[in-house]
């Protein structure tokens, strides 16, 4: 089988724009699955992030939509004939880059939807009329039960980065949308890793697809330098520090597990003189996409992330990766140094183990079926730190001016400083012996002034009220007898 895109067979205008973005020799799962999807075939593939799966569908998708081209404006002439389905905002809007770039010499129209923006902008596009949809599962949904799309003329669909949508919880989503699409359709299925969930959604919604495996399952880029570092948590930044500037790296993403953690580090980063963005579910999308294009343009050192990025986003030349924490979930592991090492370039992968990470460690080792082996890091010299309240650290020399860290630093020296001896006080007037005697009862017991008082008679008849009985004849009289 050949790996160039100019014995393809590609439409002329797929092939100059292929061409145009310098395609030449195909990867492993586009030289696999594109003649496959070509022929209409169900397709399961497992390759690793960063091999080019997003060309292994498009390609074949638009190649295969061509018979439906027409230069009408009337949107009844565009209906939804093509459906990718991808868990996270960026990978979609990403995604969506590309099938544009792809289809920029055709009439084929696509566009975009994911949540975190307002809606109208795109009901005016799916109202326009595309033949791709991008689209994250709950925004999709949105759109359907507003009727905004209509999906009862989608050919094909493409459930990319698969086992991420079920981890996340997308699988009832997943479902709804399914349901509503032609019973009789092409559907692919890409992910990074296969799992048991993965092989049960495939046996559900696929009609006897064709396996392409380009590499052994849950397996790592062979040309990503993996190393694990022993560190203590509080020497983790410097630890940081130290290697990106012993390898003169210019740009990285760092990784860490939750939003909180993301925000705190970007922020110490920043001050230390980086340049930082971070990017994390608790930003709008708006600040997440501006976060991006400043990390591919160049203009910051290092992107702090949760694992919100570490699916599909393609930033070409990152040289390293560090896990500032080691991901709970072991797959995810793979998914995040599959930011660095794309299309065959050289990368580095850094992960920062601590004591507590020991259970988190044997399920990596689990998944890579090899023994991690921890490195000791050797610090270029031991400088004076000091603490605060959230456990960031300070490298700068006692005494500088400038860090109020140092006042506290001082602070917490003068409180373990023997404290001197109080001054003997003077001695106090003698007390009075009557009041330490105990209590005495009297010999005789007399009864209190208010008791043996003589109490004057009290009416309970008010001063308003005559005392005397007014005398009434009597209506009716007794019989006397």
């Amino acid at each position: 089988m050949t790996a160039s895109f100019s014995n393809l067979n590609l439409a002329e205008p797929l092939a100059r724009a292929v061409a145009e973005m310098g395609y030449e020799q195909m990867t492993p799962i586009q030289a696999q699955a594109i003649p496959v999807v070509l022929t209409g075939k169900d397709v399961m593939g497992a390759a690793q992030t960063g091999t080019g799966k997003t060309a292994a569908f498009s390609l074949p998708l638009l190649q295969r939509l061509l018979k439906h081209e027409n230069s009408s404006t009337s949107p009844a002439r565009h209906p939804v004939r093509a459906l990718v389905l991808l868990p996270t905002r960026e990978l979609a809007d990403q995604v969506a880059q590309q099938v544009k770039l792809y289809a920029k010499y055709t009439n084929l129209r696509s566009t975009v939807v994911f949540g975190g923006i307002d809606m109208k902008p795109q009901t005016a596009e799916l109202k326009r009329g595309v033949e791709v949809l991008v689209a994250t599962p709950g925004r999709l949904l949105d759109h359907i039960e507003a009727k905004n799309a209509v999906l009862n003329q989608v050919e094909y669909v493409v459930l990319d980065e698969a086992d991420r949508m079920l981890d996340i919880g997308f699988l009832p989503d997943l479902q709804r949308i399914l349901a509503y699409l032609p019973k009789q359709r092409t559907t692919l299925l890409f992910s990074a890793t296969f799992s048991p969930e993965i092989k049960r959604l495939a046996n559900s919604y696929l009609n006897d697809p064709v396996t392409i495996e380009v590499s052994r399952p849950n397996t790592t880029a062979s040309t990503v330098e993996q190393h694990f570092y022993s560190v203590v948590d509080d020497d983790k930044r410097r630890a940081l520090h130290q290697i990106v500037r012993q390898r003169g790296i210019s740009q990285a993403f760092v990784f860490v597990n939750s939003k909180l953690g993301c925000a705190r580090l970007a922020r110490s980063l920043e001050r230390e003189g980086l340049k930082v963005v971070a990017m994390h579910g608790d930003k709008s999308q708006d600040e997440r996409l501006k976060a991006l294009a400043a990390f591919k343009a160049g203009e910051v050192d290092l992107l702090v992330a949760t694992d919100v990025a570490a699916r599909g986003l393609d930033i070409k030349d990152v040289p390293a990766v560090f896990n500032f924490d080691v991901p709970f979930n072991a797959e995810d592991y793979i998914h995040r140094i599959g930011r660095t090492g794309r299309a065959g370039a050289s990368g580095l992968a850094v992960t920062l183990v601590s004591g507590s990470d020991g259970r988190l460690i044997a399920d990596l080792e689990k998944l890579l079926k090899k023994k991690v082996e921890l490195e000791p890091i050797e610090f270029d010299e031991d400088r004076p730190r000091g603490r605060i309240n959230d456990g960031r650290r300070t490298w700068r020399e006692r005494g500088e001016l400038g860090d109020p860290r140092d006042v506290l630093e001082e602070a917490r020296e003068r409180e373990r400083a023997p404290r001197p001896q109080r001054e003997a006080r003077a001695p106090s007037a003698p007390k009075d012996p009557f009041f330490d005697q105990p209590y005495q009862a009297p010999e005789t017991e007399a009864k209190p002034a208010w008791e043996s008082a003589a109490k004057p008679a009290v009416s309970r008849v008010s001063a308003n009220i005559k005392s005397g009985r007014r005398k009434v004849a009597a209506l009716f009289k007794q019989p006397t007898q």
